[in-house]
């Protein structure tokens, strides 16, 4: 085996060197700190590897994005939202009984418990849907109580897991609802995964709902691309709470609060306010341009380039044929999907954004989409919940059957020393 050593004043320790199937390399620390008295420091997690995980490989410097070795490429031009689900959270794709079954039990856990209608009731007319969907998925724990055994059985795991899925999106789109006052629209069987949350999302009682193909085709590939993007943010919470033998509800619901985040989740809600500054301040995209390669200027373009994808992002251009489908179907003439396609000429054509690598990414078309389709912006972040799901019950699972140890991350204490406590009347 590879040893890496390391050297601390006159004392030699050697340690493992592990390789992934990618022939990622990592130095095993594991025992560090029990054999040398030493811990690493590194802020943000941006150099350690938390988990060996074989669920999704991505390499930012090729722009690769493979779930279970499939190219995203191939499982969004082919695939289903479900059908991804299952293979992230079981390892392998299903065969046409098993995809069936699958779908047949998630179906049929799609409502809710009517005594969550009276949490909706509580919360205020203007409630941000991430708010009300991080309580009410932790509150499935207590409708559930069995989910909370620290021992479950396999078949107790996969129906907590279909639950999951099954409730999440009638959580969402019942969010949505509240938001407005209108009235809930409860699930259709009959209806795929992703015309049935289209259902909940944009039906009235006093109208008849046509579910348009071209949307649902879209919404269905942009749920899975992000369906999971290794150990980010939101996964790794997922992964660190679950390891105290958290329920998978709260584990989740830990999840979603991570997600919230702008500088995570809600990157996407982030460019439509740019595009509505920029048709506030005149609609002047060159002018806004040149502000943003202003470094002494705080204007700045958003949804362009990414932190881990260093050429392309390839969920980019696979979400950017969907948005263009949509935008022909539905003929929008929302003045900023017109800024928006303006700016999508620039950054592909000009080469200070050509030279930096500041090419539109998955967050640029996903807000444009969602804007197109009619999701309000407050609900961008609920839609990549939705999608990020099956990535984050995989990683709890793959937690779990790991049994990897409770998280527990240690710290370089830079505090007061030891002190006297002196009385109020002395300070």
């Amino acid at each position: 085996m590879t040893k890496a050593t390391l050297k601390i004043e006159n004392q030699v320790y050697e340690l493992p060197v592990v390789e992934g199937t990618e022939g990622e390399k990592a130095i095993d620390i594991t025992k560090l700190r029990s054999e040398t008295g030493y811990i690493t420091l590194d802020s943000g997690y941006k150099s350690t590897g938390s988990t060996r995980s074989a669920i999704t490989f991505l390499n930012g410097e090729e722009g690769m994005l493979r779930y279970r070795g499939y190219p995203i490429e191939q499982l969004a031009k082919k695939s289903t939202f479900l059908e991804v689900a299952y293979l992230l959270i079981y390892g392998e794709l299903p065969t046409e009984p098993e995809l069936e079954e699958f779908v047949t039990k998630i179906t049929r856990h799609t409502l809710i418990h009517e005594d969550m209608k009276k949490f909706y009731e509580g919360y205020p007319a203007k409630a941000h849907p991430m708010g009300i969907l991080a309580s009410l998925i932790g509150a499935l724990s207590t409708f559930y109580p069995e989910s909370q055994k620290s021992e479950m059985t396999p078949d107790e795991i996969d129906l907590t897991i279909r639950r999951l899925l099954a409730k999440v999106s009638t959580i969402a789109a019942w969010s949505y609802k509240k938001s407005l006052g209108f009235p809930i629209m409860y699930p259709q069987n009959r209806l795929s995964f992703c015309d049935n949350f289209l259902y909940m999302l944009f039906a009235q009682p006093t109208e008849t709902y046509e579910v348009n193909p071209v949307v649902s085709d879209a919404l269905n590939k942009i749920l899975i691309l992000h369906a999971d993007h290794e150990q980010n943010c939101s996964s790794s919470t997922v992964r660190m709470a679950g390891s105290s033998q958290a329920s998978l509800y709260a584990a989740i619901s830990a999840g979603v609060c991570a997600l919230w985040g702008p500088l995570h989740g809600g990157a996407n809600q982030k460019v439509i306010e740019m595009l509505q500054q920029i048709k506030d301040e005149g609609g002047d995209v060159d002018k806004m341009v040149k502000k943003a390669k202003d470094k002494s200027d705080e204007f700045r373009m958003m949804g362009f380039g990414h932190r881990v994808y260093k050429n392309f992002d390839p969920r980019a251009e696979i979400i950017k044929k969907s948005t263009d489908s949509v935008l022909k179907e539905l003929g929008s003439n929302d003045p900023l999907l017109d800024i928006a396609k303006q700016l999508e000429e620039v950054a592909l054509s000009d080469e200070y954004f050509i030279e930096r690598n500041l090419y539109p990414n998955v967050d640029f078309y996903s807000g444009i989409l969602y804007r197109a389709i009619g999701i309000p912006t407050e609900m961008f972040t609920v839609m990549f919940a939705l999608g990020r799901l099956p990535g984050w019950i995989a990683q709890w699972k793959e937690m779990r059957d790991d049994n990897q140890p409770i998280s527990r991350p240690r710290q370089v204490y830079i505090g007061e020393t030891t002190r006297d406590y002196v009385s109020i009347e002395d300070r």
